[in-house]
Formats: structure tokens, sequence, C-alpha cells
């Protein structure tokens, strides 16, 4: 495990006792009730840090109003301008998204690590392969993980400089391999908490996969505070996503859904059962693996370990509990029967 140093986001406590799901609005800034209801839907699905883009000072008038109407910590996304960083701690965001080396010069670092000490605001430095500095480019010959890593260690001293070490870390890639090792060595040589997530990653299919295999071997190894799941989609999506991949992993109690692929022996819609399952059961809250499986004479057996579970036959379904059979059901009274086996 790693010594992390335990950074406070609004409510939350960055240490790697709890991963906390990170996604980012995507209204366009100028459009405040937008913004405010893209938040709001965003907190009710189960995001637990919101970010939020601000491109201008105009567009801190986002920060209050969003805060007002959400129970969850806010960050501002700020680029380059350091007294948009100012004007939103002042106006009492939880987190600020900024690179030092971005902002200008030493006093103008100095200013926002003063704000954000004073008023208890971390600060997350977010390097990507996209905008690895000159030098580093020129010194390794592309951005590779040592690259990265040395950039955002390179921004962290700029910040503890002044004794400010309320830092989170994100070094993002679109490449896969290059996000995992990235992380593992910033991991190595640095206590701050990590901000875990794949960017750029691509539209709902790939973006999916891509989060999956960076994330989830990152959060195997014991590394990574917060996650996001990138994608060009709905935000609510991402939400979605990362609260699978930590269910999967065992990092978030809910409803594990495990289904047989299907094959010549199936004699049931097994396909549009199982869908039909993972709707009704979204809700639940319950640390329950369900099993849905294609036929009576594997099924049970196969799906052992699930809590509860159903094997479909010709026409009708058997419900079981750890592989011992409870009943047959009629294939229409399946998913009813199902939910309330799960009641009990």
């Amino acid at each position: 495990m790693r010594n992390i140093k335990p950074v406070t986001v609004g409510n939350c406590i960055l240490d790697g006792k709890h991963i906390y799901i990170q996604s980012m609005l995507n209204i366009p800034a100028e459009d405040i009730d937008g913004n405010v209801r893209q938040a709001i839907a965003l907190e009710q699905a189960g995001c637990e840090i919101i970010r939020t883009a601000v491109p201008n000072l105009e567009a801190v008038k986002l920060i209050p109003a969003i805060k007002e109407k959400i129970h969850i910590p806010l960050v501002a996304d700020i680029h380059f301008d350091y007294k948009i960083a100012l004007e939103a701690a002042a106006a009492g965001v939880d987190k600020i998204r900024i690179n030092p080396g971005n902002i200008g010069n030493m006093e103008k670092v100095k200013q926002v690590a003063e704000i954000c000490r004073e008023k208890k605001i971390p600060i997350r430095i977010g390097v990507n392969s996209g905008s690895l500095e000159k030098e580093l480019l020129q010194k390794y010959g592309s951005p590779t993980p040592e690259a990265l890593v040395e950039s955002a260690l390179h921004h962290a001293e700029m910040l503890e400089r002044f004794d400010f070490e309320d830092i989170v870390i994100s070094i993002k890639s679109s490449d896969v391999n290059r996000m995992i090792d990235s992380y593992r060595l910033a991991a190595e040589k640095c206590p701050y908490p990590l901000h875990l997530g794949v960017t750029e990653a691509g539209t709902e299919r790939m973006g999916l996969i891509k989060s999956a295999i960076g994330i989830g071997a990152l959060l195997h190894d014991g590394i990574g505070e917060t996650i996001r799941v990138s994608l060009t989609d709905d935000p609510i999506k991402e939400i979605q996503a990362a609260k699978d991949i930590l269910k999967s992993i065992g990092k978030r109690d809910g409803v594990q859904i495990v289904s047989c692929p299907t094959c010549g022996r199936t004699q049931i819609d097994l396909i549009s059962l199982a869908k039909q399952i993972e709707q009704a059961t979204e809700h639940i809250q319950k640390n329950i693996k369900i099993a849905v499986m294609g036929c009576v004479v594997n099924g049970p057996g196969e799906a052992r370990e699930a809590d509860i579970g159903v094997a479909g036959g010709n026409g009708e379904g058997i419900l079981f509990r750890h592989g011992e059979i409870l009943r047959k059901v009629p294939e229409e009274n399946i998913v009813q029967a199902l939910l309330e086996e799960i009641e009990k």
C-alpha cells in the first residue's frame, strides 16, 4: 500500500480508503442554469466530485450557482490565467485544477498557493501527453512515463516552494500502456493522491474498454484515489461506467450480474432476460451477485458462487441460491420472482 498524504476536498478525504467517482460538466460556461441542472443530475447518478471548466472571469459565477444546489465538492478547471484561480478560490470552490508552470512567474504561483492554503483548497496538477513541456520532449524524445512524471513533480515542486502540499496529481494519456506505466511511476515517486483517467479515451464503446483496462489495472495495484471514465458521450454514462469498474474489482457495493454467453443448449431468450434483470436491479444498493444462466443442466453448478440466480429452461426457469434450487417459475414471471427473492 502507498503511504498517501491525505488531501481533503470538500467532504471527501483522499486517503485511499474510498475511491471517489468524478465527472465533468459539458454545458457551455455561459449557460449557468444548464450547468446547475447537469450538476444535480450527475450527483443523483452517483458522482462524488464534479469538475467544471472556468474559461474566463465571467464563468466564476458558475461556482456559487452550482454549489448552492449540490452536496458534493466542485472543482474549477482553469488554464493559464492565475486571476481566475484567485477568483474561483474567493468564490468558495472546493478544489482548483491548474498547472503552476502555465500561469506565469513565481509571484503569480505564490498568490495562488497562498489563497488556496488560507482557504484550505487543494490544487490538482493535471499533466497529459499532449501538453508536455518542449524541453521534456527534447530530453526524452517523446511523452514517456518518465517525462510525464518529471513534469508533474516539477509543477508540484513549484507549489512546495511556498509551503503548499495539498496537492492531487493526474498524469493522463490516450495510450493505455503509457497511462498505466506513468501512474505506477508516480506512485513510487510521490505521496500525493492520484486522480486516474485515460484521457481522450473515445466514444462509449472504446472509451469503456480503455478506461476499464487502465483504471482497473491501477486500482488492482492499490493506486488511485479518484477516477474519471472519460467518454465522448453523456457524462451520466461516465458515472455508470465508473461504478461498474469499482464494483467489478470489489471496491464498491452494489449488484453484480454474471451471465453466460449463450450456446446451442440455451432454451430461453437469455439476452433479453439478462438485460431486463440488469435494468430491474440497477437501483439496488445491496452487495449481491446475481447469475443469469442459459440452461438448467450447468447453470446452477457453474454459478454456485452467486448469491441468487436463474437458469433458463424450455418456457420456464429455475431460481437458485448458492447453487441450491429453490423453485421453478414460468418464463414470463422470472424477473418478478427473482426480485422477490432478492428482497427476502
